[in-house]
């Protein structure tokens, strides 16, 4: 399943940080981790923004909220999840990938 995924980012200002470069680090090498295993298929910046969005190919909605959860910087986040659906005027018939 396709799930187009917006994320906004709010780390408290006053966090130590050490603990927000860890943070951030690890969220860096779990989204690596995510795109090589295929499930994380595309992440796209806000401009100006401590945003993204994402697409996800994932077998159902658990196991995105699975992912979702795991994020390291899930705590400081607002997301929202659309699921998506092959448009019938799409001329690549369904391929995933630009």
């Amino acid at each position: 399943m396709l799930f187009s995924v917006r994320m906004d980012v709010g780390i408290p200002r006053d966090l130590d940080p050490e603990v927000r470069a860890d943070l951030v680090a690890r969220e860096k090498a779990y989204c690596q981790e995510l795109q090589k295993s295929g499930e994380w298929v595309h992440i796209w910046r806000c401009v100006g923004q401590y945003a993204n969005i994402s697409v996800f190919d994932v077998a159902d909605n658990e196991a995105l909220h699975g992912i979702l959860w795991n994020l390291p910087l899930f705590p400081y986040m607002k997301v929202d999840v659309t699921p998506l659906a092959q448009h019938p005027s799409d001329l690549r018939g369904g391929d995933r990938t630009p």
